[in-house]
C-alpha cells in the first residue's frame, strides 16, 4: 500500500499543480469584481435579442432611428470595437455590417462572439495594463482602461434599453431586468 502512494503520489501532485495552473479567472481584483458585472449585461442583452420575433427586427419606431437589427448589430459590433480601442489600445476602425442582410440567428450569433471577445480581454488582462490611460474619442476624456470597461458597458445598455423600447412599442414584455 505505502508502494502505491509512492507511485502515485507525485503523479497526483503534478495533476494538481497543472490544474491550479490551467484554471482560466480574472487577473485582478478590479476584474475579479467586474466580470460578474459584465456577464450578467450581456445576458440580459442577449435576452432582449431573443424576445423580439424576427420578423419584427427590421422595426424602426421613426425614419431616423435604427432599426432594432441595426440596434443589435451595433452593440455587438461597438463592444468589440470600443474594448479593442479603449481597454487594449488597439488602433481600429469600425466596421459594421449591414443588419438588413442579416436574420435573428446571426444577429445573435455576432452578439455572443463580441460579448465573448470582450470576456476574454476581462480575463486576460493584467493591471499594470488596466492602470494604462486612454483618451474617449468622442469627449476628449482621459481615462483608465478599467474605467474604459464601464464605458464599453454603458453604451451596450444605452442601445439595449432603445431595443427594450422597441419590445414595448410593440406590445411585447421585456425581458425582466435582473439587478
Amino acid at each position: 500500500m505505502f508502494k502505491k502512494i509512492l507511485c502515485w503520489g507525485p503523479f497526483l501532485c503534478f495533476i494538481g499543480v497543472m490544474n491550479a495552473q490551467t484554471e482560466v479567472g480574472p487577473k485582478t481584483d478590479f476584474t475579479r469584481m467586474y466580470l460578474p458585472v459584465w456577464q450578467e449585461a450581456t445576458e440580459h442583452c442577449l435576452a432582449v435579442a431573443k424576445t423580439m420575433p424576427e420578423e419584427l427586427y427590421a422595426y424602426r419606431p421613426t425614419e431616423v432611428s435604427k432599426s432594432f437589427a441595426e440596434q443589435m448589430v451595433h452593440i455587438a459590433a461597438a463592444s468589440e470595437l470600443l474594448t479593442k480601442r479603449y481597454v487594449q489600445g488597439m488602433e481600429v476602425k469600425p466596421n459594421t455590417p449591414d443588419a438588413g442582410e442579416m436574420g435573428k440567428e446571426a444577429i445573435i450569433e455576432m452578439l455572443v462572439k463580441s460579448f465573448e471577445y470582450t470576456t476574454g480581454v476581462i480575463i486576460a488582462i493584467g493591471q499594470a495594463q488596466l492602470d494604462e490611460t486612454c483618451t474617449m474619442y468622442h469627449s476628449g476624456n482621459k481615462v483608465s482602461r478599467a474605467f474604459a470597461l464601464f464605458y464599453v458597458q454603458d453604451h451596450m445598455a444605452n442601445h439595449r434599453a432603445k431595443a427594450n423600447l422597441y419590445l414595448r412599442m410593440n406590445n411585447i414584455r421585456p425581458p425582466e431586468y435582473t439587478w
